[in-house]
């Protein structure tokens, strides 16, 4: 108690008189926003007008999706028979280590982001106009129509003004970018389970896309494995003949077999890398945009600014005293 009184003892009276003035009355704040209502209103209107009208003016987007499962391919066992073998391959100075064994799965997904595939994805399917330049799709037609002032769809002309070192018709570095937005791949940490999905303002597009990307990152995988077991069956060749040790020739037809096999087995399958289990459709409901949230924030928006107007400009003209 005594500390108390000597702690209160050691503020002058104009040290409390200051910090009363400094508390902040909720009468008085609240009564400071009823006072600015009027402007509050109207700052909450204007915004909930914008917001509604963005809402309305920004086009459906709807989204394709597909659930692919990895194709249960026969691995490739020149890896596994070069660690059986090694120890042989070693004595004659041959190194069978075909490197780390690379998950294909997650390989696949990797090429299907790349650019290297988005400017041939582009090039074989001539998805730009779609993809940079449309504007509206008709439910009724299912036709797209495309930003006059962008692209000319009779004269297939680009027409849009962009500043140096862009060009009227968009690059494929641009276009990727955009396309890296509207696409998105995800993979299942539980089950592997990957989906492959696309956005775009025409629900026919974004099946067609999805159903494009699927096709063509299994032809590439497939066209690549194949490429590889072809080099492998080579080299191997040319160390069979460069032996003579009977072991090792064994060793060799053995791997030359197993090469073989899934060369034969790439082949025969098309889906090398992912097999559908849920093929993308045509969708009946867009995803976004959320008008109702839109207009809602809008609204919030503008209230939340309204009132900040109002208690900054009572307290910089210094409160009821200066009124």
């Amino acid at each position: 108690m005594t500390q108390q009184v000597q702690q209160h003892q050691a503020y002058p009276p104009a040290y409390f008189e200051q910090a009363a003035e400094d508390e902040i009355d909720l009468r008085e704040l609240f009564a400071v926003i009823w006072r600015g209502k009027w402007l509050i209103i109207a700052c909450t209107a204007v915004f909930a007008i914008g917001a509604v009208i963005f809402a309305i003016n920004q086009p459906n987007i709807y989204r394709a999706n597909a659930l692919l499962a990895a194709s249960n391919q026969e691995s490739n066992k020149l890896s596994g028979m070069a660690s059986q073998f090694g120890g042989l391959a070693s004595l004659a100075g041959i190194n069978l280590n075909a490197g780390g064994g690379t998950d294909q799965t997650t390989l696949a997904i990797e090429v299907l982001k790349s650019r290297q595939f988005f400017k041939e994805f582009l090039d074989k399917y001539q998805i730009k106009a779609d993809l940079m330049a449309a504007q509206d799709w008709n439910p009724v037609s299912g036709e797209l129509s495309y930003n006059p002032e962008v692209y000319d769809a009779q004269a297939n002309l680009w027409k849009r003004e962009v500043k140096a070192p862009k060009q009227a018709e968009p690059s494929m570095q641009e276009s990727h970018k955009v396309f890296a937005k509207v696409l998105s791949v995800t993979t299942n940490k539980e089950t592997g389970l990957v989906t492959i999905a696309a956005e775009h303002i025409s629900p026919k597009v974004a099946q067609q896309w999805v159903n494009w990307l699927v096709k063509d990152i299994n032809q590439v995988m497939q066209q690549r494995s194949q490429q590889e077991t072809l080099a492998n069956i080579n080299y191997l060749k040319e160390q069979l003949e460069k032996t003579s040790v009977a072991q090792m020739q064994t060793v060799f037809y053995q791997l030359i077999e197993e090469q073989t096999k899934t060369l034969m087995l790439a082949e025969a399958n098309d889906d090398f890398v992912f097999k559908i289990v849920d093929p993308a459709v045509v969708a009946e409901q867009k995803v976004k945009p959320k008008r109702a949230l839109i207009c809602m924030l809008g609204t919030l928006l503008g209230g939340m600014l309204g009132v900040m107007i109002v208690l900054v400009r009572h307290f910089a003209k210094g409160g009821d005293n200066a009124e």
